[in-house]
């Protein structure tokens, strides 16, 4: 039975009956008005940007409602022609009343049509989406064809954050596992994860297996123990910047970046110094015999 909960030109609101003529109405004309409608006629919206729901917090607010009912209504849309209405705002209200066991919750006809960007909007002053979340919602605009720099400007972030959300959808498998058992939320952090792990992968895998948390501190490490310099000549191979991975990974990258500087040595060998090749070929020799 559907219930619709009005307030009075004057007084409390009332609860209304189908048995009180003039005060129930199958569908409500106007938008805006408090109404009464049973759970079972309300439906989440499959585009809600927030598909993230922490059990612990739906939990909680269910207990809530348990002592004090729902403070502020759900916020649907009109009623379709079997009668159910869509949730614009309040997706977690409803799955915390349903929890609660309300079988009726009190609900405002939105009075504008849906926006996308509102319901990120809401989603983020109450609780904000999960990066995760975010980085779906920031894909489904440019698959309809937003540009960057307009979902930027309308989500109030830079486009370089716009493009880090992004790079969470491919991410490697460790790394997303990462993310989604809440070791690394940084959007940001993630993403340079990701790039160290195209040239190093069990530099960071390693990394993965040493720090429960994966943080700034992480990727300033691991750049750290790069054998590499900013301008990709060999570094040193100081114990410090061996320590976030494993040797012979370490070793093996600098045979393939010496394999090709060798080459192109041996091919303008007549304006390389003799005496400097010579020490070179000598030293490769001792490190081989090590």
């Amino acid at each position: 039975m559907r219930m619709l909960w009005r307030s009075k030109k004057a007084g409390s609101p009332e609860l209304a009956r189908p048995d009180q003529p003039g005060l129930f109405d199958s569908k409500p004309v106007a938008t805006g008005e408090p109404l009464i409608v049973a759970t079972e006629l309300i439906d989440e919206d499959p585009s809600n940007p927030r598909t993230e729901f922490v059990e612990a917090e739906i939990e909680e607010l269910a207990e809530d409602i348990r002592q004090h009912g729902i403070l502020q209504p759900i916020v649907v849309g009109a009623a379709d022609e079997a009668g159910h209405h869509q949730v614009r705002h309040g997706a977690k209200r409803l799955r915390a009343a349903r929890r609660a066991g309300l079988t009726a919750v009190p609900v405002t006809i939105a009075s504008v049509k849906p926006d996308a960007y509102a319901q990120v909007a809401e989603n983020q002053k109450r609780h904000g989406l999960s990066p995760l979340d975010l980085a779906r919602f920031i894909r489904g605009r440019a698959d309809a064809g937003e540009s960057n720099a307009s979902i930027a400007k309308k989500l109030g972030m830079d486009q370089t954050s716009v493009a880090h959300h992004l790079a969470l959808l491919s991410l490697p498998p460790a790394l997303d596992k990462a993310l989604k058992t809440g070791r690394c939320t940084s959007p940001r952090t993630l993403h340079e994860l990701s790039k160290l792990h195209e040239e190093r992968p069990n530099d960071v895998e390693a990394a993965l297996a040493a720090h429960p948390e994966l943080t700034r501190a992480t990727v300033t490490e691991l750049k750290a123990a790069s054998p590499f310099d900013a301008h990709g000549a060999a570094c040193g191979t100081r114990p410090e910047r061996l320590r976030l991975g494993l040797p012979i990974d370490l070793a093996e990258k600098l045979c393939d970046r010496l394999g090709p500087l060798l080459q192109k040595i041996s091919r303008a060998d007549a304006a390389v110094d003799a005496g400097r090749l010579a020490a070179l070929r000598k030293r490769l020799i001792d490190i081989a015999n090590q």
